[in-house]
């Protein structure tokens, strides 16, 4: 049996769609299993056993260098990739009109949500195969992903999410790794402003582990976010800012290897989750019942919409994850 999954961004979503690898390769154990995947996150699924082969698409980059050499190029390519060979079934969980195109561009049968449960209704005339089910926000991502397989593939779910990443080696690492033994990994940034918790949370956060011998690593994504990690980094002698920008390979390392991580809704503390590392998510301004952290390790997701959690829970949390992980 061959199946392609077809969920090509954000990391978070990449990550959300990991448990239908293991819950495929469960229910038939002789599966093979291909992805198309954004570029940016195409090591991510790499680092899953059971994939089979990783299908990079770079229609962020595309979009931006059409006129570029190369780019069409690279489009042919990734076309004649694509369409090497049949599958039994084709899952596009992402249920976006673009990600429905890479579905019927492949070869096999097309499999995705009627229009009523797709983020993009329109996506749905691109399958030959539609799951009715609830609309996209009445159900968390992970359980609707893994429910579409299920259906697609005739199997019962009958167990928690598995995400199934290798957990990489700390000691491998090329360039930049954390000076403690134990740390912390904060990812206190995200791209959309109101999901943001307070400099005055992190700040208390950030003394309380300091109190307990952990150092904490501020992560940042762009200018801005490295500021803020400067700024927070202050309260403790203990603190580290990453001095550079990663891959996600680095990442997956650093954040396997901490004692907790604590994060945002973003694709960092989602990675953080499936790579088994005990992890608080704070929500500020999504619901964690749609997207929230799903693992069977220590966790806690606090907050909701118009309801950041307080630096007293946060901190409760983070003391219960260690105990726990202990």
């Amino acid at each position: 049996m061959r199946i392609l999954l077809v969920k090509m961004s954000s990391m978070g979503d990449v990550v959300h769609n990991l448990p239908l690898v293991a819950d495929i390769l469960h229910a038939h154990p002789e599966a093979q299993i291909d992805w198309v995947v954004e570029e940016a996150y195409a090591d991510l699924v790499r680092l899953h056993p059971g994939v089979r082969r990783v299908l990079p698409i770079a229609l962020r980059r595309w979009r931006r260098q059409l006129f570029q050499p190369g780019t069409l190029r690279e489009m042919r390519t990734f076309w004649r990739e694509l369409r090497s060979q049949s599958y039994d079934a084709i899952l596009d969980t992402q249920s976006l009109l673009k990600s429905a195109l890479v579905c019927r561009a492949a070869r096999g049968l097309r499999v995705g949500y009627v229009a009523a449960a797709c983020k993009e209704p329109i996506a749905a005339c691109c399958y030959q195969k539609r799951l009715p089910y609830p609309p996209v926000k009445a159900v968390h991502a992970v359980q609707r992903y893994r429910d579409l397989a299920a259906w697609a593939l005739g199997y019962r779910i009958n167990t928690p999410p598995h995400y199934g990443l290798r957990r990489p080696e700390l000691s491998v690492t090329p360039g930049w790794r954390p000076s403690a033994t134990r740390y912390a990994v904060l990812v206190h940034s995200t791209a959309r402003a109101s999901k943001l918790w307070s400099e005055q949370n992190w700040q208390a956060l950030i003394s309380a582990l300091h109190d307990q011998g952990l150092s904490a690593v501020l992560a940042w994504g762009n200018e801005a976010e490295r500021e803020r990690a400067q700024r927070l980094a202050q309260y403790s002698a203990l603190a580290q800012v990453v001095p550079q920008k990663l891959d996600l390979l680095h990442w997956a390392q650093i954040l396997s290897h901490a004692q907790v991580v604590i994060g945002l809704d973003t694709g960092l503390t989602y990675l953080a989750a499936a790579t088994g590392v005990p992890v608080v998510a704070l929500y500020c301004d999504t619901a964690p019942e749609q997207a929230g952290v799903e693992v069977d390790t220590p966790h806690y997701n606090l907050g909701d919409i118009g309801q950041p959690p307080s630096s007293a829970s946060v901190l409760a949390a983070v003391q219960q994850c260690l105990t726990l992980a202990t």
